[in-house]
């Protein structure tokens, strides 16, 4: 079979690498095609994987370079199609729903936003998507019908304990992680989807520094340019290697989703601050019944210095973070056995699915 993966965030790119190893190893044909996307295109050149960029240079973030961009990505997309001639498109695109429907190939949407959170790429691509692969928490809205639902995240197909392994000696070639340290992020948050939501501001980044620094080394990692006062915070490393990093920090707080999530899995307690909190399915799950994280508005802002003060005294932090995230992996699936056993199996995986939900509980 031949599988083309159309990926346009560095998440994605962790979401589908193993499930993209597996079928490879099986002889199945895969093809990949990016956008420029933050470090997208590096974690891909680095990792040594074969793709090719549909918009190399990337697209202003702006409603009409928003708009040119997808006439693009269509085009593009379509003339590669043509070639390559796919079974099955896999990916969280509006493109492969797009060019899937007027060529009458299979398109397979895996997403973990509900839909109300990401409208916009909801109303381009769910219409015409064959069907929509998100957790058991995410609501796909007027979509639902088409959905295939599982238990687990996508941050679960690359950092279940079946596909990674912390690895204190790779943090050991950046500090010393037997000292105290801690992981503050900032996101762009200039997505489309992203219209009217603030994160974590440079005032508040330096008095949630204040509050950090006696209890142990401060390090950012930042999509954005930082103000001189944090700059010296900033960490340079192997994008690949970041997974290793939060491994073994003490706390994460940033603004971004996909991170906060990656450490709650990994057993590492979360503040997530910005506008999005109570919106995304997941995160209310990690936040709200795993009790891995915090999710606080920015009009919260003292709520989220109690907060951090408030994990910095709990004794023991870190083994009882660990037995949360033992019982949330008990309750989940391996993200990524899941997705290769879908895809390889497909259209019999969604007749399986719906009439057997628990077949999923294989993938564990």
């Amino acid at each position: 079979m031949k599988y083309l993966f159309h990926l346009g965030h560095p998440a994605h790119f962790h979401l589908f690498k193993n499930v993209i190893f597996n079928l490879e190893q099986k002889g199945h044909s895969c093809a990949i095609l990016i956008k420029r996307k933050d470090i997208l295109e590096e974690l891909l050149q680095i990792s040594g994987m074969n793709y090719y960029n549909l918009l190399p240079a990337g697209r202003k973030d702006s409603r009409f370079g928003t708009a040119w961009g997808m006439i693009k990505t269509d085009f593009k997309l379509l003339k590669f199609v043509l070639k390559f001639k796919p079974d099955i498109m896999i990916g969280t695109s509006y493109a492969i729903s797009h060019v899937g429907k007027f060529m009458k190939i299979t398109s397979v949407n895996v997403n973990e936003d509900d839909a109300d959170a990401v409208p916009m790429y909801s109303k381009l691509s769910y219409p015409w998507a064959n069907v929509i692969v998100t957790p058991v928490v995410c609501n796909n809205g007027k979509w639902e019908k088409k959905s295939i639902k599982y238990q687990g995240y996508h941050e679960l197909a690359y950092l279940h304990p079946h596909n990674f392994k912390p690895d204190k000696e790779i943090v050991r070639k950046y500090f010393n992680p037997d000292e105290s340290y801690f992981i503050i992020r900032f996101a762009k948050l200039t997505a489309h989807h992203d219209k009217g939501i603030n994160g974590i501001s440079s005032e508040i980044a330096l008095k949630i520094i204040n509050l950090l620094k006696p209890h142990g080394n401060i390090y950012i990692t930042s999509e954005k340019l930082l103000d001189p006062g944090l700059e010296q915070y900033r960490m340079l490393i192997n994008p690949l290697e970041m997974h290793h990093i939060i491994a073994f920090a003490r706390l994460y707080i940033g603004d971004s989703q996909t991170m906060a999530a990656e450490a709650g899995v990994l057993g590492i307690p979360f503040i997530r601050f910005n506008d999005f909190v109570g919106r995304i399915g997941y995160l209310n799950e990690l936040e709200n019944i795993y009790h891995l994280g915090f999710g606080i508005k920015t009009n919260e802002e003292q709520k989220l210095y109690s907060t951090i003060i408030e994990l910095l005294n709990i004794p023991s932090l870190k083994e009882k973070w660990h037995k949360k995230r033992e019982t949330m992996l008990n309750e989940k699936i391996d993200t990524c056995l899941f997705l290769t056993w879908f895809i390889e199996n497909y259209p019999e995986s969604v007749s399986i699915m719906r009439d057997n939900p628990d077949y999923q509980y294989k993938f564990r």
